[in-house]
């Protein structure tokens, strides 16, 4: 067993620490009225120390070893919070994409480890262009399937929202990022002359996972679904970076390339802070009484202030504006925007594409932002929502108040850790001196302004506010009388937009009129959006492996004397193949 940290692995257990030390305080308060206290915090312990082991490992069978616990404690998680057969159906369906898909790290790691290439630069400026190829591709797609990007997500939306509030914030916000951690240091760092298609590859799939992943958002209503597919988005809006990292790197670009990368691992670090906090305000807002579903809730920034101030800010960095969240995606644009630039040929129109599809997805992604600001936090409490007296207990608060802080630093001070972040990428060290590069907290007095504006100024508003507060007044409402049927739901207000994606999106719509003796009593309309992926292609492969493995549970009929006849019957096969010359 051998362990190390360097750079990079410091940089992910940096992020790992961020969001494990606040789901510990919620852990606390939470787990305590849950199934299994016991077995959750000892399964929740051991996944952080999964994590972090794939973070240090420094042998192949470490590293592997490390990263089948990071799968299998969370499944145990879930099975041990949902014993029933929804839970089972989760967990089966995790446990069969990540697995299958993530077959591809065994390929990769068993690959270079046999020619003694994992983590050895020697080695590795020694293999092959066949081998580099196959390695290249099996951790792509291997770490892609862990990651949630889309086609290999369908697992996230399902398992995430599962797992208790503290597990789907390490699930959403650092188990993904491990995963990238695997793509950054097999294709950033150890390969040399990583294929081209590769970058193309990540441009793809991240472009599909930003904009698809963000657009189903939008059409959720359960609060950590919602939260879920977002995750999907943002993994993608990462992929962007690195893919435009790999091509501007082939194309001789080093410092956008380095620039590139340092965008991704902000962005990782930023996507864990606030989807960190905004799983741990859903799991608050849970236990208040107001439930997941989003129409349903209303004035919780009333009723759960501290709770509802923090889950603002993660919605704030959600939709990606300035100054919380906006550093990392502006930095993709721009490295995006520099491929048609570098006589890239196709792989300058593939930025283009990819260009596009990151901004349609932050415009998409505010939109989302609203919704649930305004649905679940504004307004007059609705639902289950109206029986919410009082905030969350205060280790709750302490962990979305730290990442709240947490958001805002990385949002508004970036210049502080992305000249460190692009070192880690080949030739990335000189980048904080290039010229144009001068981001907010990039120089100490500029660090300490900025600070001042964030900290002091709104504490000093604060102190000059008192005890005052702003007076009621009545909503206008064009003169009608305000009552919970003008109330704005998530489904009125992005009706537009989703009429305009029917065609990609195919929603199913029902109209159920119930009527009696000629007169009309009740008008029911159900509507639902069908996940395409899940049950057009995936859905139809479950079942078909589950009626071969039916058919073949008949093998073992528990007689000895079948399995005799089988061994028999193999000995046969492969005598004829040696006689025939097939084998020698």
């Amino acid at each position: 067993m051998s362990v190390g940290v360097d750079p990079l692995s410091g940089a992910f257990l940096a992020i790992l620490g961020l969001v494990a030390v606040p789901a510990a305080l919620f852990a606390a308060a939470a787990v305590g009225t849950a199934r299994a206290p016991r077995g959750l915090t000892a399964l929740g312990g051991g996944f952080q120390l999964a994590m972090a082991g794939v973070l240090v490992a420094r042998d192949p069978v470490t590293f592997l070893v490390c990263w089948e616990l990071m799968s299998l404690l969370p499944a145990a998680a879930i099975l041990l919070s949902h014993p029933d057969l929804a839970g089972r159906r989760t967990v089966f369906q995790y446990l069969a994409v990540t697995h299958v898909g993530g077959a591809g790290v065994w390929v990769a790691v068993l690959v270079l480890a046999g020619d003694g290439a994992f983590g050895d630069p020697a080695a590795l400026s020694a293999l092959g262009g066949g081998a580099t190829a196959l390695v290249a591709a099996a951790a792509l797609i291997g770490f892609a399937t862990k990651a949630g990007l889309a086609p290999l997500h369908v697992w996230l939306p399902r398992a995430h929202p599962m797992a208790p509030s503290h597990l789907s914030a390490l699930m959403s916000g650092v188990m993904t990022k491990v995963s990238i951690y695997g793509i950054v240091r097999v294709l950033v760092q150890w390969l040399p002359d990583v294929p081209a298609w590769c970058g193309g590859a990540l441009l793809a799939m991240g472009g599909v996972s930003a904009l698809g992943g963000v657009v189903y958002a939008l059409t959720q209503r359960d609060l950590k679904r919602l939260l879920a597919f977002s995750t999907v988005e943002n993994v993608g809006i990462i992929a962007l970076g690195l893919g435009a990292a790999l091509l501007l790197a082939d194309r001789g670009a080093t410092e956008w390339a380095a620039l590139a990368v340092a965008a991704a691992l902000l962005h990782a670090a930023n996507h864990a802070a606030f989807k960190g906090l905004l799983f741990m305000a859903a799991g608050a807002f849970e236990r208040a009484g107001a439930g997941r579903t989003v129409d349903r809730m209303g004035g919780l920034l009333r009723t759960m202030p501290v709770t509802g101030g923090a889950a603002l800010v993660g919605l704030v960095a959600f939709a990606g504006l300035p100054p919380i969240g906006f550093a990392a995606e502006w930095m993709t644009l721009r490295a995006l925007a520099e491929l048609p630039l570098t006589g890239a040929g196709g792989w300058g129109l593939a930025g283009a594409v990819a260009l596009a599809a990151l901004a349609a997805a932050a415009a998409v992604g505010a939109m989302v932002a609203t919704v649930v600001a305004g649905a679940a936090l504004l307004g007059r409490p609705r639902g289950a929502a109206a029986a919410v007296t009082g905030d969350s207990t205060p280790g709750v608060r302490v962990a979305v108040l730290f990442l709240a802080g947490v958001v805002v630093a990385l949002g508004a001070l970036p210049g502080l850790v992305v000249p460190s972040l692009a070192a880690l990428a080949p030739g990335g060290g000189g980048l904080a001196a290039a010229p144009g590069l001068d981001l907010p907290g990039a120089g100490p007095v500029r660090t300490l302004a900025l600070t001042a504006a964030l900290v002091v100024l709104p504490l000093a508003l604060l102190a000059l506010r008192g005890r005052r507060t702003a007076a009621p007044a009545p909503t206008w409402a064009c003169g009608q009388r305000t009552g919970p049927e003008l109330d704005w739901t998530a489904a009125g207000f992005t009706k537009t937009l989703r009429l305009t994606l029917a065609g990609a999106l195919r929603p199913e719509r029902r109209l159920e009129i119930r009527a009696s003796g000629g007169t009309t009593h009740e008008v029911v309309h159900r509507s639902r959006v069908p996940e395409l992926l899940e049950e057009r292609l995936l859905a139809p492969a479950i079942a078909r492996v589950l009626r071969s493995a039916r058919a073949a549970r008949r093998l073992q009929s528990g007689s000895l004397r079948a399995y005799v006849a089988y061994l028999a019957g193999v000995v046969v096969v492969l005598l004829l193949l040696v006689r025939i010359g097939v084998l020698t």
